[in-house]
């Protein structure tokens, strides 16, 4: 691979900077300064420095973002902040999220570029979990769970699909845990205001096999593991 092109394409600059960057003697490969950007080298082999920067290479790459309020889910917006804007600036240029968490709701979301994968976890025929802790304005009550389970119409053409509704505290302000297969717009909220209830605060836990690491602070994200990667993927490593 040319070395234009791998620093390119883990985001470190533009091409045309890029080559500036070589030309000065910025960038390093195996601790020698590269003369060309069209020197070749051998991704996951070669040791690519970049202005002391060490660059790795990530032919997919994985992050799981553990996402604040205040954020909106997309890879650009002009108005406001987006969780790629609270992704490391040495990374993939070519990431994107994973569906959507609404702007007021935190939680996991996974970011990457592997197409396919990304298509396995949102594909309605696929019945992908999703869970969520969730705060509820009102008293959830056995026969909202019972209603969940049955299909709630939230005035779409079809009533959402079986949902898992899980009580931990039934109050004034109740606590939940809810899982559901489907990722229709608001759904959480539109099927709790079908119900006379307002969801108050709403975090993601999980989505298929990868559960947020609650270790991971609020706004910021990690690589996923040898062994997320696998669960998720259904690829083992080797």
């Amino acid at each position: 691979m040319r070395l234009d092109k791998y620093l390119s394409e883990m985001n470190a600059a533009s091409r045309s900077v890029l080559k500036q960057m070589i030309r000065k003697g910025l960038v390093q490969v195996n601790g020698v300064p590269a003369k060309k950007p069209e020197t070749k080298v051998t991704p996951g082999v070669d040791e690519i420095v970049a202005e002391g920067i060490q660059i790795p290479y990530y032919e997919k790459e994985y992050l799981m973002l553990h996402k604040p309020a205040g954020v909106v889910t997309a890879t650009r917006d002009n108005r406001e902040k987006t969780v790629m804007d609270l992704l490391p600036p040495i990374r993939r240029g070519d990431l994107s999220p994973v569906g959507r968490l609404d702007k007021d709701t935190e939680g996991l979301l996974l970011i990457t570029n592997d197409g396919a994968l990304s298509h396995r976890l949102l594909s309605p025929k696929k019945h992908v979990d999703k869970t969520y802790y969730a705060e509820i304005d009102g008293r959830v009550t056995e026969e909202t769970v019972l209603h969940f389970q049955q299909g709630v119409d939230i005035g779409d053409e079809t009533p959402t699909a079986p949902a898992k509704l899980e009580i931990l505290e039934s109050d004034a302000r109740s606590r939940i845990r809810i899982t559901i297969t489907e990722g229709r717009y608001h759904q959480i909220k539109r099927m709790f205001e079908a119900e006379g209830m307002k969801v108050v605060y709403l975090k993601r836990l999980s989505m298929g096999t990868l559960v947020l690491d609650e270790e991971l602070p609020l706004g910021e994200c990690r690589h996923l593991t040898e062994e997320e990667i696998s669960q998720i993927t259904g690829v083992q490593g080797g």
